[in-house]
């Protein structure tokens, strides 16, 4: 497993990515499991989904610099957290990388995707048709940031229910290989302007978010 992006976005809010060398039996060689998590590594489909969680879990340990034992369970809604540390923390991954986000303080989110031409095929899915004439529909790598910035918010604000399209409103923006761009939220339990954070790496869309 190698380290190939580590950021400090400030003093309290850091991520890093890393690329998926191991194979799983390397990867639980590095955990410490209790009895939930060994049912819900049992419950997924070996291969990807495999080594995706685990490496997660590695990648915590690591931003966390502890060899004891980490606690990352599932609220409610299906948001992780950490019960036995103070930090709050979102995870992400796409086929051969991993990545946590984690801050010291508010909530925090973060989205990783391989960028690919089938998003022009689904892209009124999760945009309003405002959205998409005020960016261009054709634009492959924008409507990837707009993707990873929607997953950013969705994760940071941890309550299912909230709509992609009907909920999330893109502020129009020029796209550049690492900008920022603006995101309003309307739900029933938030209504917030988000400032998101996006970039290229490699041949991925990195989208994350943080609490001001």
């Amino acid at each position: 497993m190698a380290l190939v992006y580590l950021r400090e976005l400030d003093n309290n809010v850091r991520f890093a990515i890393w690329r998926i060398e191991e194979s799983a039996e390397e990867l639980i060689g590095r955990l410490q499991l209790d009895d939930r998590e060994k049912t819900v590594l049992g419950r997924l489909n070996k291969g990807k989904r495999t080594l995706h969680w685990l490496a997660t879990r590695v990648l915590l340990r690591k931003m966390l610099d502890t060899p004891g034992f980490i606690d990352c369970p599932s609220d409610e809604n299906g948001k992780p957290y950490l019960a036995n540390f103070p930090q709050r923390i979102s995870l992400t991954h796409s086929f051969d990388y991993a990545a946590v986000m984690m801050s010291d303080n508010g909530e925090v989110g973060i989205d990783l995707e391989l960028v690919k031409p089938k998003i022009l095929r689904i892209a009124d899915k999760f945009m309003k048709m405002d959205e998409l004439e005020a960016i261009g529909r054709a634009e492959i790598e924008k409507l990837y940031a707009c993707w990873c910035a929607k997953e950013a918010v969705y994760k940071l604000q941890g309550n299912k229910g909230v709509s992609f399209k009907d909920n999330m409103t893109i502020r129009p923006f020029d796209f550049q290989d690492q900008g920022v761009l603006f995101l309003d939220l309307d739900a029933p339990h938030r209504q917030e302007r988000f400032k998101v954070y996006y970039e290229k790496f490699q041949e991925y869309m990195l989208g994350y978010v943080m609490e001001n």
